[in-house]
């Protein structure tokens, strides 16, 4: 950066459905993995922030849990963090996907936009637009600037890359004016122990099914530097019922082994070394109501009342 550059720095808060495509925009972003991507829904829990740099500008983004109607405490908690990255923002990027276009949910999110819209820039990005034909995406760009004063439009392919570089930099040119935020060389403000943890909850969501993926979570208990270079990382996976912990160790303990095995090298691959990585499974009845489960994933536990 030369010493006349005028930086810029902001916060943009990517909203969207579920599984609309937000993990893996910030992570092609960021351009690298900082955020989980999954094929299932509702698997970001907490407002992962991931730091992009364009020319003079640093792109802080924030990764919001997918807004939906809430009907747990967790629910209700991913839901209020959601909106409160949005309101937090200096930019709002709604994310809707080509396929599914205007529903219900996309409806209560224009709905929501209206109250905290105010005062800042809402961008609307079409993700997925490989997958439908030009006049439907001409047409769902057309209805959603219709019901919302986009400041700007934008279709993307996330996945494959379309449309992105474009998509950042227009906001690289809209951030305000100021001192970056974050070291130049600095990719996401999680803790590894949170990002270790959210490593090991993706491959224990795409292995397992159903309900129970939601109803599980991840800390890291321990995490040792050794003399060689290398790193002991101890996890617990918690879990309701016992029932549960049978499904997460699977026969002979095959489940438990393939989701170590693919969360270390991933871990390995992230930080350029050696890990030793300890997965435990513990049932813990009460742990979606424990305020310190809740901390440890970065939510609010009172966002989480009726």
């Amino acid at each position: 950066m030369s010493e006349t550059a005028t930086t810029r720095a902001g916060f943009i808060a990517l909203i969207g459905e579920p599984n609309a495509g937000k993990s893996t925009l910030l992570n092609r972003m960021v351009g690298a993995k900082v955020s989980i991507v999954t094929h299932k829904v509702q698997t970001t829990r907490a407002r992962i922030r991931g730091v992009a740099m364009e020319g003079d500008s640093q792109l802080v983004f924030v990764d919001t849990p997918g807004l939906f109607q809430p009907r747990r405490r967790l629910d209700r908690a991913m839901v209020a963090a959601a909106w409160g990255g949005a309101a937090d923002a200096d930019i709002v990027v709604l994310l809707v996907e080509a396929q599914r276009g205007v529903t219900e949910g996309v409806e209560r999110i224009l709905e929501g936009l209206a109250d905290i819209g105010q005062g800042r820039k809402v961008a609307l990005a079409i993700n997925k637009i490989d997958r439908v034909e030009a006049p439907v995406l001409l047409g769902l760009s057309q209805k959603l600037n219709d019901a919302y004063p986009f400041v700007e439009t934008f279709m993307i392919s996330a996945e494959r890359g379309h449309g992105v570089d474009t998509l950042r930099g227009w906001l690289a040119g809209e951030l305000p004016q100021g001192p970056w935020l974050y070291p130049e060389d600095q990719i996401a403000d999680l803790p590894m122990r949170m990002i270790a943890a959210e490593m090991t909850r993706e491959k224990l969501t795409l292995r397992l099914h159903q309900e129970l993926p939601y109803q599980l979570t991840v800390e890291t208990e321990n995490w040792e530097e050794r003399p060689d270079g290398s790193a002991r990382i101890d996890q617990l996976i918690y879990v309701v019922r016992d029932g549960h912990k049978g499904i997460v160790l699977g026969n002979k303990g095959e489940t438990i082994k393939a989701v170590s095995k693919a969360a270390r090298e991933e871990l390995e691959e992230f930080l350029g070394r050696r890990i030793h990585l300890f997965l435990q499974v513990k049932v813990r009845a009460n742990w979606l109501d424990e305020a310190e489960r809740y901390t440890e994933m970065g939510l609010d536990f009172r966002d989480g009342n009726v």
